[in-house]
């Protein structure tokens, strides 16, 4: 194998996305391939990467139909890049778009590729409905019948409630909880008001308001389907309507609400990612390089708090290796999944009996929240869940490479209790 033995530099070369539709708006009517497809093609077009072989392109959805079992390959399959670039799809719920740029990273660091996107894609609109476990045997069990007097005894054993469609339930598997009654939990334990929920959403909306006002994501959203911004910003956003939202989980004590929560949402992201030769050969930008990567998981089912908090983790063990502290970073971009999420995030870092308690070997500290989600973040633009984490990175690298040098901190939680940290530099 090639450079067998150097780890080379991965450069961030190019960004592209759709903008993020709230469920049931603009892309009602769209698949994950169509959206996908969209995306690859305005990255295809904004890079000149025209019938270019590129290593691999790699990227997934979760929430998929049975037809999207191939979904990448078949997403490149309808653009124009070099039929021969191979893909594959990945999966790890909303850690998806981190985890799709960490492979692509990996195999350019080793030699084994030069150039690869990773993406990712969901539609909520799009949701494939099922049917019961009862209807579903009957069915396979009628496709063997060999008379028609044999298919209709089967169908006779049938029952109302077995023709009642079953929809994909937002909720973790091994707890019953929605992400949103987990964060509830998160809250309630960590004591994170819900005037400094809504206070934060409100910075979301305020901060993309003002980027989107300014220019700054003219250059990183293809326009698709007749929207060419994402429809969750509200730019007339106040804390007195914020605090006027009902509590959405925990409707009695709640504090989550449908303002300080991301809302399901439809949309695809893509990152392009290369060597530096294979950047300067083609003629494209450096705008940042990712460094360092740290995945983490923790355990949510008996500390039902703990959800999403796996990020915590990941950052320790992350700086550690790098020999950084928290403290050391330009930008923060920490995801949105929730307002009470991202500020149990901070107070952990900033106290030593509860990064002790959690089990982590010492507090990382304050950070500076000025530089924290500069440019708004998942509570203005949304959240599709695979695609969050191409869209960070791309703001993140565009940051860097408008200041000219620095350094950035990612952090995206995942349903599951899992987590990823990434370290940009420019």
């Amino acid at each position: 194998m090639e450079n067998q033995g150097k780890i080379r530099r991965v450069a961030i070369v190019g960004y592209n996305r759709i903008p993020f539709a709230r469920a049931n708006t603009f892309y009602s009517d769209v698949s994950n391939l169509q959206m996908m497809t969209a995306t690859l093609d305005g990255l295809i077009n904004k890079y000149n990467l025209k019938g270019k072989l590129l290593g691999e392109v790699v990227g997934g959805a979760v929430i998929k139909h049975v037809s999207d079992n191939n979904l990448i390959r078949e997403s490149v399959m309808r653009t124009s890049l070099d039929p021969a670039t191979p893909a594959c799809d990945l999966q790890q719920a909303c850690d998806t778009g981190i985890e799709s740029a960490i492979y692509i990273a990996n195999k350019i660091a080793l030699g084994q590729i030069d150039s690869g996107i990773a993406c990712g894609v969901d539609s909520i609109s799009d949701m494939p409905i099922a049917v019961s476990e009862n209807l579903r045997k009957i069915l396979l069990q009628a496709r063997k019948a060999k008379s028609l007097g044999e298919k209709i005894k089967l169908f006779l054993k049938l029952r109302p409630k077995d023709l009642s469609p079953l929809v994909p339930r937002n909720e973790e598997a091994q707890t019953g909880l929605s992400m949103g009654g987990h964060t509830e939990i998160t809250a309630k334990y960590y004591k994170i008001a819900r005037e400094d929920q809504d206070q934060l959403a409100l910075n979301s909306h305020l901060n993309m308001a003002k980027a989107y006002d300014e220019g700054f994501f003219e250059d990183m959203i293809t326009p698709f389907n007749g929207l060419d911004t994402d429809n969750n910003l509200r730019k007339d956003s106040t804390l007195e309507k914020l605090a006027k939202l009902a509590p959405a989980f925990d409707k009695v004590n709640g504090t989550l609400t449908a303002g300080n929560s991301t809302p399901l949402t439809d949309g695809a992201s893509s990152i392009l990612l290369a060597s530096e030769e294979w950047a300067k050969e083609n003629g494209l930008p450096i705008l940042a390089y990712i460094t360092h990567a740290e995945v983490a998981a923790i355990e949510y089912v008996k500390n039902q708090q703990n959800l999403l908090l796996a990020p915590l983790f990941a950052a320790s063990r992350m700086l550690e290796k790098a020999n950084l502290t928290l403290q050391d970073f330009d930008y923060y971009e920490i995801h949105e999944a929730f307002a009470a999420q991202v500020l149990a995030t901070l107070k952990i870092w900033e106290s030593p009996e509860l990064s002790a308690e959690l089990g982590l070997k010492k507090p990382l500290g304050a950070i500076d929240r000025n530089k924290l989600n500069v440019k708004g973040s998942s509570l203005a633009a949304a959240h599709p869940f695979a695609a969050t984490g191409g869209r960070i990175i791309g703001v993140m690298a565009k940051l860097l490479n408008e200041k000219g040098s620095g350094r950035g901190f990612i952090s995206i939680c995942a349903a599951g209790g899992q987590g990823i940290t990434m370290i940009i530099e420019k």
